[in-house]
């Protein structure tokens, strides 16, 4: 009999979203049918303002990175999180019901919503963040390599048990195709016996041998996850490992077949419209500002311009507000760091906000970028990076952007290794572009705006 299965990352997050959302349902049923006034409380309404609540928790729970497991997973941060979320949703939903549907509220009732609801959620999370103590989360892995794995077989098995991310798995065993010996198999099949997932990484699957194929079938049969090494990647970093070996990696980023999709081409063209007319506002009204404070505090030129590689290969001239002293380049170019010296002190305050990213809205308007893609680099970092990696290039199949995947998921990037790194994040991107991890980006880069993080 198959040892009994652990429940994955996605299964932990919906448990914890499913009791959530009865809280939540539990509390805003309090709201619409005790604490609203009798003479507002027709159906519509409590419908409405029902909806309009789970809604509102919902893009607090994504914008705010509620169901982050490492986060939860720790009873201090987890509790914590989880009451000044559940606080600033009560206040929200009062909030509208005050301004767009000019409600009037019983006080005791309207009262429980406000003070049980984040009382009700912190204990949920705290029960959640108990269990999970005792019951075991993380699974016993059984990696499988080829020779074209060994010089990197650390780093991989590093990977898998998360360096910095709780992964919720642990490389037990390891075992090489090329070193198919009696002693090697026989200590191999009774081991195996003891692992909850077989994660795979070779260059052909062909070489398989018929003892390991049947131990795989025989794994699946008893429950057990069996899983490539691309898509344990893909799945837990949300990034393709640029390390991988397998040799259908062409057909994994799907540009041979490239399909139109009209429904995001749509989107796409929406977005740019409307956050051009958005972000040009803003534009325009902080120029003057940014014009008066550079007078005293930054003397220069207002905007620094400078050449970008943006979609197949093509340089074109990126703007913003100068932030760096004006000579920052004169012993040479250099990729910009968190820290850097030659930022100006109102330099510092205009990346703070993100000031000085705004007029990168002129790139838009002119066709020469969009909001979401990846970040467009200078070619002479661009020709070091093709030399590194064969797959740089690929990201400019599409239009640079202003904010991107990588942007949002990856910190500062601060030298070549960096961009290597997020160009993992940039190649997930091409591969699942879709409206869903479009809207994903948006709501990460308001957290990123708000809260600092990120780019």
């Amino acid at each position: 009999m198959g040892r009994p299965s652990k429940l994955n990352v996605i299964e932990r997050k919906f448990i914890l979203l499913i009791g959530d959302l009865l809280v939540i349902c539990a509390s805003l049923n309090v709201l619409v049918s005790h604490a609203i006034d009798e003479q507002y409380a027709h159906p519509k309404l409590k419908a409405l303002v029902f909806i309009l609540g789970l809604l509102t928790f919902i893009f607090l729970a994504y914008v705010l990175d509620f169901y982050n497991l490492q986060r939860s997973s720790m009873r201090r941060s987890g509790v914590s999180q989880a009451f000044y979320v559940s606080v600033l949703f009560v206040f929200l939903v009062f909030m509208e019901c005050v301004i767009f549907f000019d409600i009037s509220f019983w006080r005791k009732p309207l009262l429980y919503f406000l003070l049980l609801t984040p009382i009700e959620i912190c204990l949920w999370r705290f029960f959640f963040t108990n269990v999970f103590k005792i019951i075991p989360t993380t699974k016993n892995v059984l990696y499988i390599y080829d020779k074209h794995s060994s010089s990197s077989l650390r780093q991989e098995i590093e990977t898998i048990d998360g360096a910095e991310v709780n992964t919720f798995y642990k490389v037990k065993l390891t075992y090489s195709i090329d070193h198919n010996t009696l002693v090697n198999k026989s200590f191999f099949l009774s081991a195996a016996e003891k692992i909850d997932t077989i994660i795979v990484n070779i260059k052909d699957y062909e070489r398989l041998t018929r003892d390991l194929e049947n131990m795989i079938v025989s794994s699946i049969l008893n429950g057990k996850e069996v899983i490539s090494y691309m898509s344990f990647y893909e799945s837990t970093y949300e990034a393709l490992p640029l390390t991988s070996h397998n040799e259908s990696y062409y057909e994994i980023l799907q540009l041979r077949n490239r399909k139109i999709r009209y429904l995001q081409t749509i989107f796409t063209f929406c977005i740019n419209f409307v956050l051009s007319v958005f972000v040009g506002t803003i534009f325009l009204l902080v120029t003057p500002f940014v014009w008066f404070c550079n007078l005293f505090f930054n003397r220069g030129p207002l905007f620094y311009t400078q050449k970008r590689v943006g979609k197949y290969g093509k340089e074109f001239k990126i703007y913003k507000f100068r932030s760096m002293v004006v000579d920052a380049e004169k012993s040479g170019a250099k990729m910009a760091s968190k820290n850097d010296m030659r930022v100006t002190p109102f330099g510092k305050v205009l990346r703070m906000f993100r000031i000085d990213e705004i007029p990168q809205i002129i790139s838009v308007i002119k066709g020469n970028m969009q909001f979401i893609g990846p970040r467009p680099e200078r070619k002479i970092f661009v020709d070091e990076l093709n030399q590194i990696t064969p797959f740089y290039n690929v990201r400019h199949i599409i239009k640079p952007g202003i904010t991107g995947w990588a942007q949002v998921k990856f910190k500062y990037g601060e030298n070549l290794d960096d961009s290597i790194k997020k160009l993992e994040y940039d190649l997930y991107y091409l591969k699942n572009k879709s409206i869903t991890l479009d809207l994903r980006i948006i709501f990460k880069t308001i957290t990123t705006v708000l809260f600092s993080r990120g780019i």
